[in-house]
């Protein structure tokens, strides 16, 4: 995936692939490698890619999207029935384009201007007219909602093409599996299905970054995408009610009146996406301690992520930016806010700048005053009721303008509920395959943090390694205050956001915008006591965190990660199936040890013709196997998660 190029529309890549002869769909792969080291000049809203010496392909992205097949010319003498188009299409970044209007017969989309993604929990306008709203008046108990034809059809679609990705894995998947994969997510679209169809982009994203052995790739990344998408399919034929709305998801947020708002700068970070959308989230919190968020996210990449914190907010006429608004207040009235807390910027609405609060003070010390514990249960409560976003937690939806009309923005989906707030003792840095991070006393538990993005040109990693230094060289003991966000994992781990001065506990510092310097740190303290927490306790005897046993779980962790990179053929080998599966039986988990004897049957099943000949695969009772392994993983995870930080587990989810 070359980021030089424009996003295209998911349903313009899936044309072209499908024009091309079956000759041509087997060079696909090598034309979009050849496409990928070529130069790129871009002039205005025209993208020139120079395919050789003599050959130019033009890409035309108004607003900065390639929306229909038509904008993507060639030069070559094969055009417009070449490879060089569909080559293109599938060599750049996923386009993330509004809903059409339900019922659209055509492939081709209009051309439309606005990237927004989708999450929020709602029914979808694609839905209008439902069993419910037809009950008669005075209908005691009307029907449940059910999906429609078409959504089945469209769930049917989604679940062939997300098993044909696994079949494969990421090492076969290529353009060709990848543009099924984005017709299907297409077809959702129109089905008014936009949390499964972003779901779907999702995994094209991971499997081109996969592809292309980019730095950014997570392959956990790849297998919960892809589990998502095969668990959505599953279930929502079968779905109804409220448990429907919930599958079907929704892309715009409604605004509603919130009055006037005084609100108390809390932190700011960047926001970096795998599809090429960047910018600045600065997050603020009420006198009541609800947060909301304001935020500056569009297409672009760690540039606008760093420079994005010194524009200014769009709210009223304020001329506060975002580095400044994470330190002082904002007082607004006529203020509209969405559901998960972003605050709208229409015409009605004026700001302007207030004094701030310290971390400290009230009203927000009380964020620091919630037991560890509950944090905990509550930042494992918000991964069952929100869908999981498109990229790093992030989820979209359109924020009010002045004109009354809506603008894509992107924000937390999350409304702030897997943020922890917490106190903590700097003991020492450990250091994992990801890299150094810090190891802290919190409650008398010993907690990993890590960085939250590694990407240079953000300050992230630095400073975690000067802060590094306040566990060692200048004396372990250190008292910071911090926000971090909860990192799911058997030991208790999360990702620093933001923390208190090393010197003045009254001011912090946003880990991913600001640059810590040496002469930030305090000077060597006296051995024995806490440094920056305003006052002089003795350090903690902790012991630092040492590589204990994996949980037995991982053995079935490692075959779902393994069948999502590889493919089914890497578990149809023979190797030691039934030791592992024994062991997990010995161990207490039965049923882990039952999916993970299905997940090896189930890849090596093969039956054969009456002349001998193999058979094609089952891929759908593999794709069943694998998923049901994927979502007990998942669960498990969270439960030993909880259990790692003392908190109540919550139950399994609704999806």
């Amino acid at each position: 995936m070359s980021p030089l190029l424009p996003p295209v529309d998911p349903s313009v890549t899936a044309q072209l692939v499908a024009a091309l002869t079956p000759r041509l769909r087997k060079r696909l792969d090598a034309g979009v490698a050849k496409l990928a080291g070529r130069p790129v000049a871009r002039d205005g809203d025209i993208v020139r890619l120079a395919v050789d010496d003599d050959t130019d392909l033009e890409l035309h992205a108004p607003g900065g999207v390639v929306t229909t097949a038509e904008a993507i010319r060639c030069g070559c003498l094969l055009a417009p029935d070449c490879l060089h188009r569909a080559a293109a299409a599938s060599a750049a970044p996923v386009a993330e384009i509004p809903d059409p209007v339900a019922g659209e017969p055509s492939l081709t989309k209009a051309p439309r201007t606005a990237p927004p993604t989708s999450v929020p929990v709602t029914t979808s306008p694609a839905t209008a007219g439902s069993a419910a709203d037809d009950a008669p008046a005075g209908a005691v108990d009307p029907a449940p909602e059910s999906a429609t034809p078409a959504q089945r059809t469209a769930a049917a679609a989604l679940h062939d093409a997300a098993a044909a990705v696994l079949e494969a894995g990421a090492d076969g998947a290529g353009a060709v599996l990848q543009a099924e994969l984005l017709r299907a997510a297409h077809t959702a679209r129109l089905a008014g299905l936009p949390r499964a169809a972003g779901r779907a982009v999702a995994v094209v994203t991971a499997l081109r970054a996969a592809r292309d052995a980019d730095p950014a790739h997570r392959l956990g990344d790849l297998t919960t995408a892809l589990r998502d998408v095969l668990l959505l399919a599953h279930r929502l034929p079968e779905a109804a009610g409220p448990e429907l709305a919930g599958l079907r998801g929704r892309v715009r947020q409604p605004y509603t009146p919130d009055g006037s708002l005084r609100l108390y700068g809390l932190f700011a970070e960047p926001v970096l996406t795998s599809t090429g959308y960047a910018g600045t989230v600065t997050w603020t919190a009420d006198a009541a301690g609800r947060l909301y968020t304001v935020p500056d996210v569009a297409p672009g990449g760690a540039a606008r992520a760093a420079g994005s914190a010194d524009r200014a907010v769009r709210i009223g006429d304020t001329s506060l930016t975002h580095r400044e608004l994470s330190r002082a207040g904002l007082a607004v009235s006529g203020a509209t806010v969405s559901p998960t807390g972003r605050l709208g910027a229409g015409a009605g609405v004026r700001a302007v700048r207030a004094p701030g609060a310290s971390w400290r003070a009230e009203p927000l010390d009380r964020l620091w005053a919630v037991p560890v514990a509950e944090q905990i249960a509550r930042a494992l409560a918000s991964d069952l009721d929100v869908p999981k976003a498109q990229d790093t937690g992030l989820a979209g939806d359109t924020g009010d303008t002045s004109d009354g009309s809506t603008q894509p923005t992107a924000q937390d989906g999350r409304d702030g509920r897997d943020l922890l707030f917490l106190d903590v003792t700097l003991i020492g840095t450990v250091r994992e395959a990801a890299g150094e991070c810090l190891l802290a006393d919190c409650d008398g538990l010993t907690v990993r943090l890590a960085a939250a993005h590694d990407d240079p040109a953000l300050p992230d990693r630095e400073n975690l390694r000067l802060l590094a230094l306040l566990a060692h060289g200048r004396g372990p003991g250190t008292r910071l205050r911090v926000v971090a966000r909860l990192t799911p994992a058997p030991l208790p781990r999360a990702v620093l956001l933001a923390a208190s001065h090393p010197t003045d506990p009254d001011t912090h510092v946003d880990l991913g915008l600001d640059r810590l310097r040496r002469a930030d740190l305090p000077a060597e303290p006296t051995a024995g006591t806490s440094v920056g927490a305003g006052d002089a306790r003795p350090a903690p005897t902790v012991q630092p965190a040492t590589a204990s046993d994996e949980a037995p779980v991982h053995l079935l962790r490692r075959r779902v990660h393994q069948a999502a990179s590889g493919g089914r053929r890497v578990l149809a080998f023979p190797g030691s199936k039934e030791s592992e599966a024994a062991r997990l039986r010995r161990y207490g988990l039965g049923t882990a040890g039952a999916l993970l004897t299905a997940l090896h049957a189930t890849a090596a099943e093969r039956a054969r013709d009456p002349f001998g000949r193999l058979l094609p695969a089952d891929t759908g009772r593999f794709a069943t196997a694998w998923l049901g392994a994927a979502v007990y993983t998942e669960e498990v995870d969270r439960a030993l998660c909880a259990a790692a930080w003392g908190a109540s587990s919550p139950g399994l989810d609704s999806r």
